[in-house]
């Protein structure tokens, strides 16, 4: 069955491969050097010369797929059988060893990429002077942009390849669940020298994302200078929101009980509309000198009234931007020909369309009404449409957030501070003292420019980097919070770095498996802090939480989802057509799936997330990351959290669906969500 399996892809793969001509100038493409005739001969001479080949379904793969990328400038075709003769592994043993060797090798080469990467970037990610000119050059640097081709000229890749043929998704789900943990790493070993694009589209690609960040990371709101039609300031003076992450987390944040709150998420709201629409005064991001009535949009200086200069279309040119970058990264990717197929058949091992019938069929679900109306109860009025980030089943809503922050401020100061305080707070959580150290020692963090983030080590003697966000005063309530959430990025980073058995198996299937363990660690920031609040509903408000917020985020991931197949609809339309475009798609969705709830029609809201823009295609991890962490609590339940936390991560980087059987035994599900 394997064989058959293989080689039946194979025949799949050299179809695609003969009409794209991967790693080739497209102006002079070299395809189709090594006949069918070489191939075989190339296998039965190997065949021959070694009795002991144990695997010829997997000789006859390699050599397959080395004949498909070996270009003229290679070598000849007796050049390419007496390459594949002499650098084929023959025994298990010889091929472990090979398997080692490249390992250490690709460990040193990818750990010393990734410490680059985070040096040059330094000045945009953390905290510190203005902005020049040359940091922005410097942070689009991809160090690693030639590291594929150097590997095809000198071969390394076509060794790899030989040796350690790729599988697709469908063969990994096929057959993984009976491999061993070496014949995983083998298959992992496989997937490095797929066709990727040149350096130069590599390139095209960093620089479009580093705008994207350098926009993004730029766009605070100065809320003490928001007014309403009557000339009232709402916020303090002081306060400074990145969009979208901070505006939406002072939205939440106004579900505690506090003055004017309910005017504030409206206000909030509002202010998101703007950014969406573009209609936002472009003198008011990041900029203290106007006060801005975002009802009747008007600006005034010094107390006049002067015109305000819409945004226009910055958000979707930006966004357009990432687009075509992508898309000559197409040209040069016949196993996965789009950027949607990259996203999700490559990245995250799912099929796009199994992602969009998961999530319509839990947003349709009759009890997202149910939950509804268990929130108007408690609110007493009607939904609004920012109530999709309903935060008052979370323990600490009510809390007075400003004695939170007070304490927080008190604790943290700095971020040296809350560093020198992560062993403690693993300990909290249920780790020994010993690993709460050591888990300490791998994680650095560092005040961000932006919103922070975790930036992982791509070598077991790096560290793992948290950047968060912090005012004058240290880091406030909101801050910390985040901050938590990082911590459970970097912790996952860790243990499935340096507690997995092979390097190769390093990491997790995709992002939203890091995405739940930093929610698991979120939403204990109250115990962290020393609220043990022992409420009888506690586990049942946990649930509801997960439940609306993965309702929210669906919805969210639908709008990317189908943005970006607009996108590639209409490839050539300008960034006003694209701006429409996504407001009707965002508008579409809530109408058929969240007005029903909220109440509102049209409302472009699940269009805000910048992720959308500096993060293309991500957001679908989130959603998927709340339905794993939903298996995962229901799992912890009763059992040690620290133990199970370990000894789940370093699982490692297999398929989803085989690390949920291995982690909880069962597979990816709404399923356990929908039936509570």
């Amino acid at each position: 069955m394997k064989k058959e399996i293989i080689i039946t892809t194979l025949i799949m793969l050299a179809a695609l491969v003969s009409c794209n001509p991967s790693r080739q100038d497209a102006s002079s493409p070299e395809r189709g050097v090594i006949g069918e005739d070489v191939i075989n001969l190339t296998v039965k001479e190997i065949t021959d010369k070694f009795a002991s080949v144990q695997a010829p379904d997997l000789l006859n793969a390699g050599v397959q797929q080395v004949a498909m990328q070996w270009r003229e400038s290679d070598g000849t075709s007796e050049e390419f059988k007496t390459f594949c003769m002499e650098n084929f592994a023959p025994t298990p043993e010889e091929k472990e060893k090979l398997f080692i060797k490249l390992s250490v090798a690709l460990e040193s080469v990818y750990g010393g990429f990734n410490k680059m990467s985070v040096d040059l970037k330094k000045p945009l990610h953390l905290d510190g002077d203005p902005l020049a000119g040359i940091d922005y050059i410097l942070g689009a640097y991809d160090p690693s942009s030639h590291f594929t081709d150097d590997m095809y000229n000198n071969k390394m890749a076509y060794i790899t390849i030989l040796n350690f043929p790729f599988y697709t998704l469908d063969q990994k789900e096929e057959l993984g669940a009976n491999w061993s943990r070496l014949e995983w790493a083998y298959a992992r070993m496989g997937d490095i020298f797929i066709p990727r694009p040149p350096a130069e589209v590599q390139q095209l690609v960093a620089d479009a994302e580093m705008k994207a960040e350098s926009y993004i990371s730029e766009y605070n709101i100065m809320m003490g200078h928001l007014v309403t039609a009557e000339g009232k300031k709402l916020f303090p003076a002081d306060m400074k929101l990145l969009s979208h992450w901070n505006l939406r987390d002072e939205l939440k944040s106004n579900y505690a009980p506090g003055p004017d709150n309910f005017e504030k998420q409206k206000m909030i709201y509002k202010v998101m509309l703007h950014i969406i629409e573009q209609t936002i005064p472009s003198q008011v991001i990041n900029n203290p000198e106007y006060d801005w009535d975002p009802w009747s949009n008007t600006l005034y200086k010094a107390g006049e009234k002067v015109e305000a200069t819409p945004e226009g279309a910055k958000r979707y040119e930006i966004l357009l931007g990432q687009f075509k970058a992508r898309q000559e990264v197409d040209k040069y990717s016949p196993l996965f020909p789009t950027a949607l197929k990259r996203a999700y058949e490559g990245g995250m091992q799912i099929r796009e369309e199994e992602i969009e019938k998961m999530f319509i069929e839990f947003i349709s679900s009759p009890k997202v009404k149910k939950v509804a109306s268990i929130i108007s109860e408690r609110l007493g009025r009607k939904l609004e449409p920012f109530d999709i980030w309903y935060d008052g089943f979370k323990s600490r809503s009510s809390l007075p957030e400003d004695k939170l922050t007070a304490q927080t401020n008190s604790l943290y100061p700095t971020a040296e501070a809350y560093d020198k305080d992560i062993p403690n707070m693993l300990v909290k959580l249920g780790f020994t003292k010993d690993k709460a150290e050591k888990l300490g020692e791998a994680i650095v963090v560092e005040a961000a420019r932006g919103s922070g983030h975790a930036w992982g080590a791509m070598s077991r003697d790096d560290v793992a980097r948290l950047r968060t966000r912090l005012t004058k005063k240290g880091m406030d309530y909101k801050g910390f919070n985040i901050a938590v959430h990082e911590m459970g990025h970097n912790v996952e980073q860790t243990i499935s770095m340096r507690d997995v058995d092979y390097y190769i198996l390093n990491g997790v299937p995709n992002t939203a498996f890091t995405e739940a363990n930093a929610f698991v660690f979120q939403k204990r920031d109250l115990s962290l802090l020393g609220y043990n609040l022992n409420d009888p509903e506690k586990e049942k408000m946990s649930d509801l939480d997960i439940f609306w917020g993965a309702y929210e985020i669906m919805g969210v991931a639908l709008v990317d989802m189908n943005v970006w197949r607009w996108m590639y609809n209409y490839p050539d339309e300008t960034p006003e057509k694209l701006k429409m475009a996504v407001v009707n798609i965002a508008q579409n969705i809530w109408n058929q799936y969240y007005a029903p709830v909220l109440g509102e029609t049209n409302s472009p809201l699940l269009a805000i997330y910048s992720h959308m823009l500096n993060s293309p295609l991500y957001l679908a991890n989130y959603p998927l990351g709340h339905i794993i962490e939903y298996q995962l609590e229901k799992y912890y339940a009763g059992k040690n959290l620290a133990e199970e936390i370990q000894r789940i991560y370093s699982i490692g980087n297999i398929t989803p669906s085989q690390w949920m059987k291995q982690a909880v035994g069962e597979g990816i599900s709404t399923a356990a969500m929908l039936q509570e």
